[in-house]
């Protein structure tokens, strides 16, 4: 079977016959990838104070969504139905306060050696990360948000690097 090049029109998990299939990575090389990916979770200010005061009824919420973020990052391919299953050799996840917006905003970078990406993995890891807060959080504020979940960059594999705009 001959596979083309992907084009701006052409979805890549679908063949040619419009059957959903998990794409054939075999012979590609190997490479370092990189994926960053971002998002936010926003909440009323006394949720907030709870999260930084460490007096939330269940625990370490920013600890606890770290664990869960890289944790997560891990079983992206039982989650997505055509995602690889990858050898992840690392994952970084960092919470950063912004209480002027009164948000919480998730940062993960997964890396790994092989023959696909991982800006699933580390998409994954942002929401799972921000989901976990919300569950934390939830007795004290339903209304939170969770937005802006976006892959930041990527890096490795035949089409190189790409950077997201940041007006995006």
């Amino acid at each position: 079977m001959t596979t083309t090049a992907p084009t701006a029109d052409h979805l890549t998990h679908f063949d040619a016959t419009g059957q959903a299939h998990m794409v054939d990575v075999g012979a590609k090389q190997d490479t370092h990838r990189v994926a960053v990916a971002a998002g936010t979770i926003r909440m009323k200010p006394e949720t907030l104070a709870l999260i930084t005061s460490g007096s939330a009824k269940k625990g370490d919420v920013i600890g606890i969504a770290r664990i869960a973020a890289i944790m997560a990052s891990k079983r992206t391919s039982d989650l997505v139905p055509l995602c690889h299953p990858l050898p992840i050799t690392r994952v970084a996840v960092d919470f950063e306060i912004d209480a002027a917006a009164n948000s919480v905003h998730c940062r993960a970078q997964v890396e790994t050696i092989g023959k696909t990406g991982v800006e699933m993995e580390a998409l994954t890891a942002v929401q799972v990360g921000l989901l976990t807060v919300y569950d934390m959080c939830k007795a004290v504020d339903r209304g939170m948000v969770m937005t802006d979940v976006r892959v930041m960059e990527k890096h490795g594999g035949k089409s190189g690097d790409w950077t997201a705009d940041i007006d995006a």
